[in-house]
């Protein structure tokens, strides 16, 4: 049987993450909340009116220093606390305090490329890296199966996965496309595998590039990790939910 074992959201994209116990998913939408904000750089085309590509934004790929934020999001204020390793600790709401943002975030993101200039919010659809409103679901079994390959103990933070569930064989997922999904009282629809980047390299606890996790993968042949899934009904989701194939 297969069961959630963790559940995240990313407030702002690319900058931080958020351990839940329970959410609500609402049909045709990411996660709540989740890349709900992004940080532009200084070459963007986005405004924040529409959804536009990753390539726009800051992100763990270009500056690794970045996975190493937590992110805890108050509900009730909109208001973000930010922490890391290398930066005192700061709350702000990250687009009424963007000047805020971009100065804490700044001196963690290589100078001699496109630099953070301001920020755009994009509600309930959010900056997912798809142009649909996507949840994305990961196998511990296939993590595990990367721990193997790369010959090194990594932490699932790496993938910076929504849902993540136990129960399945290894890669079994990609097996799931354009299938149906019960979790919890919600239902999905699996869209696509995960093509992965130079993000996932990066150690979560230090923002150092420590683990080739993308030549792991392609000793299978790919650069895939996790599935993009469409949430098709509305439905609450906790933490030791089933999920069932359907």
């Amino acid at each position: 049987m297969m069961r959630v074992t963790a559940l995240y959201r990313h407030p702002i994209k690319s900058h931080g993450r958020e351990a839940l116990e329970r959410i609500r998913l609402e049909a045709g939408q990411a996660m709540p909340n989740d890349r709900r904000w992004a940080v532009a750089h200084d070459s963007a085309k986005a405004d924040g009116t529409k959804w536009a590509p990753c390539a726009n934004f800051s992100r763990g790929a270009k500056a690794p220093q970045l996975m190493a934020i937590n992110a805890v999001l108050d509900d009730a204020t909109d208001m973000v606390t930010l922490t890391h390793p290398d930066r005192d600790p700061i709350t702000l709401h990250p687009v009424r305090n963007a000047g805020s943002l971009i100065s804490w975030v700044m001196p963690l993101v290589p100078q001699d490329r496109a630099l953070p200039a301001r920020v755009v919010e994009l509600v309930a659809r959010g900056f997912t890296d798809t142009p649909f409103a996507s949840v994305s679901l990961n196998n511990m079994a296939s993590h595990h199966a990367v721990e193997a390959l790369a010959q090194s103990a990594l932490s699932p933070l790496r993938w910076r996965g929504n849902i993540w569930f136990d129960g399945a064989a290894a890669w079994e997922e990609f097996e799931w496309i354009d299938r149906d999904l019960r979790l919890g009282s919600a239902m999905l629809r699996v869209k696509e595998r995960i093509t992965r980047c130079k993000a996932t390299t990066a150690n979560p606890e230090t923002g150092e590039s420590d683990v080739d996790t993308l030549r792991a993968l392609n000793i299978l042949g790919h650069q895939d990790f996790g599935i993009y899934v469409e949430v098709t009904q509305s439905g609450d989701v906790a933490l030791g939910d089933q999920l069932e194939l359907l």
